[in-house]
């Protein structure tokens, strides 16, 4: 993957060539991006930039790279056990699928990633039998004499003992061994892993970069790209989501329309309350990757009505498409008395989630909570 397919991200892509060509590469680096940034390719690129330029056959070294198949590029990234690999997942057992992953999905999420290894009702983690194959790998010589790379997606989905077994190799690695940490949320990544690396943080991508991606590279006509860029929130993967007509967000407007719908009228009503109890078994029966990706769903939907209350049209882009729901109606409910107790339960909903949490439990303390917070008046 060269730099020249990555969209945007131009002052990154500047500062990692410039660093290569000056013999500066450092050797634990933390790559930190939303969703749709380009994070995972820019990593991908900046390998095959640093192996191509230290490899005495470039043209044989690209055409590796190229194919994911360069034998001094190491990838780690979350698993889990499906049909075909009973236990002890590791990310070696998975390299055909990621390589086609990658190469059709360069930004696409973690959710696609286990739909596409069968897994996408159980959490992907980096565990500890993943650290010890990277320390087998990272401890045999470069197959051409110069650089070994290791490139971990997702790495905030290392476990402790994953993070504690890989940090004197962060510290001390091999000579030319270079660590290429990816991830979405730092938060989520031990203090002493992020101490050790050097941190690049990755900005959302502007609407006309994705624009300009929309148009190149899926050939779309430019009023619909522009459309989809301003809907896409900085991420090109919900760019390509929308334009292809994805129906996940579907099914996930029908869910929260039904919520807040029952959760308004369930104020002083104790009969609604098993309307609520079978909201939330429904939600629990998907995989907890989707319960996760529902509430931040749901956190975004809040967020736009409150900019349509607060009357910041032109940042609005959500368009229900549910019959017999305005969004227009919706707005007034969610302001300032309430936008941010709303928020904060969402995001603990989802901390407990992952955490392997009693969904049905969760969601309907967070319906039962909502019921009040929907009625909160806006303090003046």
């Amino acid at each position: 993957m060269n730099f020249s397919e990555i969209l945007g991200q131009e002052h990154l892509k500047n500062h990692l060539i410039k660093s290569t060509d000056n013999c500066r590469v450092s050797h634990a680096q933390l790559f930190i991006g939303k969703e749709g940034a380009g994070v995972l390719p820019m990593a991908i690129a900046y390998a095959q930039y640093i192996l191509v330029s230290n490899s005495s056959n470039p043209e044989m070294a690209a055409v590796k790279c190229e194919k994911l198949m360069h034998p001094d590029l190491h990838f780690a990234f979350p698993v889990a056990t499906n049909e075909n690999i009973k236990s002890k997942p590791i990310s070696n057992d998975f390299l055909e699928e990621w390589r086609d992953f990658v190469k059709n999905k360069p930004y696409g999420n973690l959710f696609e990633w286990l739909q596409s290894i069968g897994v996408e009702n159980k959490q992907g983690q980096i565990g500890v039998d993943e650290a010890e194959q990277i320390v087998k790998s990272l401890k045999l010589k470069s197959y051409e004499g110069g650089f070994k790379i290791m490139i971990i997606w997702m790495a905030e989905k290392m476990n402790n003992a994953a993070s504690n077994k890989l940090l004197k190799l962060l510290e001390e690695p091999p000579e030319k061994t270079v660590f290429l940490l990816v991830a979405e949320d730092e938060q989520q990544l031990i203090t002493t892993i992020k101490s050790r690396c050097q941190i690049l943080h990755f900005p959302l991508l502007s609407n006309e970069v994705i624009e300009k991606g929309l148009i190149e590279k899926e050939g779309t006509d430019p009023p619909i790209a522009a459309q989809i860029a301003h809907q896409a929130d900085g991420n090109f993967n919900k760019a390509l989501h929308l334009l292809h007509n994805d129906n996940a967000d579907e099914q996930f407007e029908q869910w929260f329309i039904t919520w807040i719908r029952v959760a308004f009228k369930a104020k002083g009503n104790a009969a609604v309350i098993q309307n609520l109890i079978s909201w939330s078994e429904t939600i629990a029966k998907s995989g907890r990757e989707t319960q996760k990706r529902f509430l931040k769903y749901c956190l975004q939907f809040f967020r736009q009505a409150m900019l349509l209350n607060y009357s910041a049209d032109s940042l609005v882009f959500i368009e229900p498409k549910t019959p017999g729901f305005k969004l227009d109606n919706f707005a007034p409910f969610i302001h300032s008395g309430n936008i941010l107790e709303i928020t904060k339960e969402l995001n603990d909903a989802i901390y407990h989630i992952e955490r392997n949490g009693n969904p049905k439990i969760i969601l309907l303390d967070l319906s039962i909570k909502l019921t009040r917070l929907l009625h909160t008046k806006e303090t003046t």
